[in-house]
Formats: structure tokens, C-alpha cells, sequence
């Protein structure tokens, strides 16, 4: 997932587009404690106009299903919350997962989503083989000499027929 802790957005207005200019400013989205500050900072930087009608111009470390040209998802902030109490790597996976699970961000409740993430999340892997000799290290008690005859390539092939799935080096367990 895109850092969103370091989530930002160049602000400017229709009118001031409209007329030529492009006018704005980078707005740091972990200035603000929720989308009510946001945008009174926002109307306060185009104060010059009597009702702005904001433009998001750009962005940065945002998801497309989180902001557009002329608007922001409601959870916005919450989701940076909630997402910031991830590792960096918990972070990247949660945006594969989102991605594979084509689960919404933007409309499901953000404490859900990260707990079924947890609950399927098994970590990252170079391939599947890799994880299914982790797998046996983790379950399985095999002498040692038992491991080199051990066909990790087709007990691999069997935990991700159904089991697990593999997207992008995370492994996660379907459910």
C-alpha cells in the first residue's frame, strides 16, 4: 500500500483553473487530525474566494478509490490511522490484499478490513516453495534426513490449491 502516512494533496480551485492559474499549495494530510481541519485550511488557503470549489490537482500516496479531482473519501483519515499502526511491510501487504481481495477501502468499515488482513496475512515469501518449507519447519517434526526426501515443490503445489494464495511475495490463507 502506498506510504499514506505520507499522504498529500496540491490544492487548488476550479475558478482559479478556469481563469489560467494554477495556484495551490502541497497540503500534508497528517497535518491535519481530520477532513473538517482539512478543508478549513483548504477554504483558508483560497479565502480569496468567496465559496471555493476546492480541485485536487495532484496527489501523492493516496489510492485512486480514496480521492479524485474533486473529492476525498469520507474515512480518509481513519484509514491513515488505522493503516500507520502497520509495519511497512504489513503496509505493502494490506495494498496487495486489498487489490487480490477486491475488497473497499473507501466504503468498509477500516478496523474490519485490517482485522480479516491480519487473519489471512502470513507473511512475505520469495515463492510458494519457500513457504511450504516454513510451513514444515513450523508443523512438522521431521528428522533431518526425512527433509531431504521431502518434495517441498508438491506440497507446496497442494497448500496453494486451495489453502493459501501467493500475489506479489505475500503469502495469505484464504478464507
Amino acid at each position: 500500500m502506498e506510504n499514506l502516512s505520507e499522504a498529500r494533496i496540491y490544492v487548488g480551485t476550479y475558478a482559479k483553473y478556469n481563469e489560467g492559474s494554477i495556484f495551490g499549495k502541497w497540503m500534508d494530510l497528517s497535518d491535519y487530525s481530520d477532513s473538517e481541519e482539512f478543508y478549513d485550511a483548504c477554504r483558508e488557503l483560497h479565502n480569496d474566494e468567496e465559496d471555493p470549489e476546492l480541485m485536487f490537482q495532484d496527489w501523492e500516496y493516496i489510492p485512486s478509490v480514496l480521492i479524485g479531482e474533486s473529492w476525498l473519501a469520507d474515512n480518509i483519515f481513519e484509514i491513515i490511522e488505522a493503516v500507520s499502526n502497520l509495519s511497512e511491510t504489513q503496509q505493502e501487504a494490506f495494498g496487495v490484499w486489498l487489490n487480490y481481495t477486491s475488497r473497499d477501502i473507501a466504503s468498509e468499515d477500516i478496523d474490519d478490513l485490517i482485522s480479516s488482513f491480519e487473519d489471512e496475512y502470513q507473511g512475505e515469501y520469495k515463492d510458494e516453495e519457500d513457504f511450504a518449507y516454513d510451513i514444515v519447519e513450523q508443523c512438522y517434526e521431521l528428522p533431518e534426513f526425512a527433509k531431504t526426501y521431502f518434495d517441498y515443490e508438491k506440497f507446496a503445489r497442494d497448500l496453494f490449491i486451495g489453502d493459501y494464495y501467493y500475489e506479489d511475495g505475500y503469502v495469505f490463507r484464504c478464507v
